[in-house]
């Protein structure tokens, strides 16, 4: 009969699309987009430079832990440096100490982070993996819906004030080829006030917040999901398959949808 082919075409529920919202320094506007996330059932990715906590501008060290409750919390570095032009000693410092900041607060790892002005050099991601960041975010959107093929140089979609076209567009694509597609929207919650346009999340969760076919994601939640599809184990012909993971996942075996528990061995033929 042949080997079982098998696709990696699936997110959580065997859906085929995901978002993530992405966004950067902690500014007090959060407050406001994380209230509207909460309201359509959405969520972010926050990161945050742990130095500026209580600054003018800036939400405070005591209200993060409850504001992001249900998100992520991610690291922007402490004192929102350019990496790039920084010694290798400082970016280490930057990093490592607004994770511990971060952890103390999350009370969970903090696994990546976004690159503070969006720049970076070769230097700086290879300095990351040792510094216990598995994802980094840079703001070249590359205006696609395909999953990241180096999570350290992750690119987005698109910035916000372009994401109701693109939920538009995701929702109506219907590809030829069944694959994982990924709608990554980034920006800065204190944009909103300055280009009084906060009817965009409005607009956005609206169209993707009740919307069963869309996975709604963090940066992590798409990391661990891929780490846990490209730990499964085939047989030679691929008609078994174990799961390793703690979590379960989706493929698609000879076009049909199979879902595999965390633990499980399964046969696919």
């Amino acid at each position: 009969m042949g080997n079982v082919s098998i696709r990696f075409d699936r997110f959580p529920g065997g859906l085929r699309k995901a978002v993530v919202f992405s966004f950067d320094d902690g500014r007090e506007q959060d407050r406001r987009l994380v209230q509207a996330f909460n309201r359509y059932g959405l969520k972010g990715t926050f990161h945050l430079n742990s130095g500026k906590f209580g600054q003018e501008g800036y939400i405070n060290a005591e209200e993060v832990a409850d504001l992001y409750r249900g998100h992520e919390i991610s690291a922007h570095s402490v004192t929102h440096p350019f990496l790039e032009q920084s010694p290798d000693e400082q970016i280490a410092e930057e990093l490592i100490a607004d994770r511990r900041n971060l952890e103390a607060i999350a009370g969970y790892p903090v696994r990546g982070m976004s690159y503070p002005f969006g720049t970076y050099n070769d230097r700086v991601v290879h300095a990351l993996p040792v510094l216990g960041i598995e994802y980094a975010r840079t703001v070249q959107s590359h205006g696609g819906f395909h999953m990241p093929d180096d999570p350290l140089r992750w690119h987005p979609t698109c910035h916000h004030k372009d994401m109701v076209g693109k939920a538009e567009q995701l929702l109506s694509s219907n590809p030829y080829f069944s694959r994982m597609e990924l709608l990554f929207i980034w920006g800065h919650s204190y944009e909103f006030d300055n280009d009084d346009n906060w009817e965009l999340v409005d607009k956005t969760g609206e169209l993707l917040g009740g919307e069963e076919s869309v996975w709604k994601a963090t940066m992590t939640d798409i990391v661990s999901y891929q780490n846990a599809l490209k730990a499964l184990r085939f047989s030679v012909d691929r008609s078994l398959v174990h799961n390793p993971n703690a979590l379960e996942v989706w493929v698609s075996a000879d076009g049909e949808v199979v879902r595999i528990a965390a633990g499980e061995t399964k046969r696919l033929r």
